[in-house]
This record gives structure tokens, sequence and C-alpha cells, in this order.
């Protein structure tokens, strides 16, 4: 009952008690900046969701488009040629599918190598690949738009490029390229470097731009007849948890013998997702500074409110109230503006948040212009992931600022002397 009171007066206070209350015109200024402090929080909650919803799904999407190509988990054995080790590929192969968590292994052969088409050279990275297994332990099959996988065939020096590559070096399937190793032979003539005609058979497009213009694919073993003792080699492994290679990884490296190295995908993606990861942070720390000033608005508002409702202050207290209960009352304006705020702020993040995909190619129409170039940011749509421990984590470190802000300016009301006031009233 006795809250009651103080939620009454509070919510009065905030400007929601109803029209004797927004009619009264001796606080109208601080009534307004009340609900600039209010707006700015709203308007601080919103970005931070949009934003931190955008870096998530552009994270979710560069990650699944990469694994689509990319494979769970590499075996390499260091120190053998690569036909050496495509050679030990069934035994490596029943070894790794021992693990109750691998579902599907397949061999490669990888090295740089330089593509020529004319006067226009690519550097690449070259993979050697068994169409048959390939499709077991990625989507490279499913990305084929022109010609096949199962195209590649042993001794046939077929290659399949990406979509991208295939328009900066303007050939199609059908079409020859020479491939440049990336160690020459020595000939009684002098240095000669190793290069082979392969001829394009099928293009694929993953959607990840720097895979589609720099990612070629050919059969395993013309790959290793290229290389020869360069490049290195290995099984690739597909697990039934993408999340949980680390330690899949380090089982695995604990069952194999010692010589057999073990590599995650996180591992060899690591620079690329702490970098992620890392402005994700600072983006929420920069973002939040916009609900920080909002707070610091808040506070300014409620001390000026304090001072504005002296006289009123001064009557409770004759009546009887006590400090503390004058300290509820601004304790829980301040809370009913910051409230108000995050709610709205939340509802109009999520809102913007699930329908980016709707909002962002319309204003690129509306604009004429691409706010993601492919070529830079590695796809082309702007993705959004909104996840509920963001969400919250925002929604709450809203809240805490804005009691935060209250907390001086209830102190300041509660240490109004009345006679002191009244005095000169």
């Amino acid at each position: 009952m006795k809250l009651a009171f103080e939620l009454w007066l509070g919510t009065r206070y905030a400007g929601l008690g109803g029209k004797r209350a927004a009619a009264s015109g001796r606080d109208r200024f601080v009534s307004f900046v009340a609900l600039m402090s209010m707006v700015g929080i709203a308007l601080g909650v919103a970005a931070l969701i949009v934003v931190l919803s955008v870096m998530n799904g552009f994270q979710r999407d560069v990650r699944d488009r990469m694994l689509s190509v990319l494979p769970h988990i590499e075996l390499f054995v260091p120190g053998q040629t690569p036909q050496a080790t495509l050679d030990l590929f069934e035994t490596l192969s029943e070894e790794a599918k021992a693990h109750p968590d691998v579902v599907s292994a397949a061999p490669f052969v990888s090295a740089p190598a330089i593509v020529m088409r004319g006067q226009v050279l690519r550097g690449v990275q070259l993979r050697g690949v068994e169409p048959s297994e390939e499709a077991q332990v990625s989507e490279l099959a499913d990305q084929m738009i022109e010609g096949s996988l199962s195209d590649l065939k042993p001794d046939g020096f077929g290659l399949v490029i990406g979509s991208t590559l295939a328009s900066i070096l303007n050939v199609d399937v059908g079409d020859n390229v020479m491939i440049l190793a990336p160690q020459g032979s020595v000939t009684p003539a002098g240095f000669a470097p190793r290069m082979r005609q392969f001829t394009v058979v099928g293009l694929y497009r993953s959607g990840h731009y720097e895979y589609d213009s720099s990612l070629i694919f050919a059969q395993a073993q013309d790959a290793a007849r290229l290389f020869r003792d360069t490049g290195s080699a290995g099984v690739r492994l597909k697990v039934n948890d993408m999340y949980d290679v680390q330690r899949i990884a380090q089982e695995l490296q604990m069952m194999l013998r010692g010589q057999i190295f073990v590599a995650d995908w996180t591992r060899n993606n690591r620079n690329w997702f702490a970098a992620v990861q890392t402005e994700k942070r600072m983006m929420f720390i920069i973002l939040a500074l916009i609900v920080a000033v909002a707070a610091f608005n808040l506070l300014s508002s409620q001390v000026m409110a304090v001072k504005d409702k002296q006289a009123d202050i001064a009557i409770l207290r004759s009546f009887g109230a006590t400090p503390a209960r004058i300290a509820r009352i601004f304790l829980i304006q301040g809370a009913l503006i910051g409230l108000l705020g995050t709610l709205v702020g939340v509802l109009g993040g999520c809102l913007i948040a699930f329908n980016v995909d709707v909002i962002v190619p319309a204003l690129e129409g509306l604009l004429g212009v691409q706010f993601l170039p492919q070529e830079i940011y590695f796809i082309s749509a702007l993705p959004s992931d909104p996840r509920s421990s963001d969400i919250v984590t925002i929604g709450v470190t809203s809240m805490v600022l804005s009691l935060l802000a209250t907390l001086y300016p209830s102190w300041r009301a509660s240490r109004v002397e009345p006679a002191q006031v009244l005095r000169y009233d």
C-alpha cells in the first residue's frame, strides 16, 4: 500500500499521470528533457541490437560459406610427397572413422599455384580432390553451376573453378588454362617452371568471394603429379558437430600416430574469427556509450525535476513522508523512463533486425547504391542473426545504467529540508 503511493506519484512525475499531469506547464521543459532521455535510451538500445545482430549474421554467413568448401578437420602427414600420402588414405580414413564423432573422410592435395590465360595471371590455391569422396565432406558438388564434379577424371587434367575467377580469366567450360606449380625443374637448359595445361570442366559458386576467385579444384592424382614433391596432402574429415571440432581434433591427435598433424577449421581461420569477435566487443562498447550518454541526460533531467519539485517534496515531508519514501518516488520516476526507453528500443531494434533482409534491399533500390560490395565484404547481402542472449544483455545494461543515473537525484531529493524550502515559498 505504501509502495502504491510512491508508484502513483513517480508515474505522475514521469509524465505518465494523465491529463492533469500533462497540463501542468511549470515543468514542461523538465518533461521534455526526460522525454529526450527516453528517446536517447531507445535509440541506443535499438542501434546496439541491430549492429550486433548484423555482425552475428555476417559471422554466421561467412563461416557457413567457408565450411561449405573447407573441411571441419584435416589430417596431414608431414615430410611425405602428396602421392605417398594419397596411398595412405584408406589406412588414415579407417583410423579416423574409428572416432564416434567422425562422419566421413576424403583425400586431398593442396598447394599454391598460378593460373594463366592469355595475358592474365592469377594466384590461386589448387586443391586436388577425389570426386566420389568429396561430396561426403563438402557441399562443392551442390554448388556446381556448370558441369559436374564427377567430370574430374584421373589423367584427364580437368579443372573446376569459381564463377568469379572464370569471369576474371574470361573462360568457360571447355576452355584451356595453364597452371604453374610453385617449384620448377632443373634441366640441361637451366631452370624451367613446372606447368601443365588443364581444361575447365566445371564452374562452382559458393557465395564467398575469396574462394570463388582463388580456390580451384582438380583430380587428386593429377594434382599430385603436378606438384610432385611440393604441396601438402592428407585426409579431410567431416564431423557431426562442427562447433565441437577442437575437442574432436585433440582426441584424434591422441588416437592417431605421433607423426600425424591434426588441424581443425577454428585453428585454420583463427585470426579471422578472433578479429570478428574483437570487433564485435568494441562495437558493443562504442554503441553502449550512446546509452550511457542518454543515462547522463536522464540524470540531468532528474536533478532538474528534484529542483522543480522542491516545494512538493517539502509539503510531503510536512505530512510525514520519510526521506526513504521521497527517494523511492524519484527512483520510480527514473526507472519508468529507463524502462520505457529500453522497451521501445528493444521492440524497434528487434523489428529492424528481423527484417534487415527486406529493409536493406529496399534502401539500396531507392538510393541506387550497394552497401556491401562483394569483393570487399565476401558477401553481397546484409545478413542478420538476432540472438536472445545479446538482446537480454543490452536490455539489462540499459536498465542498470538508467537506475544508476537515478541514484544521485533520488538521494538529493531525500536530503531536501522542508523548513528551508517553505521559508522562501
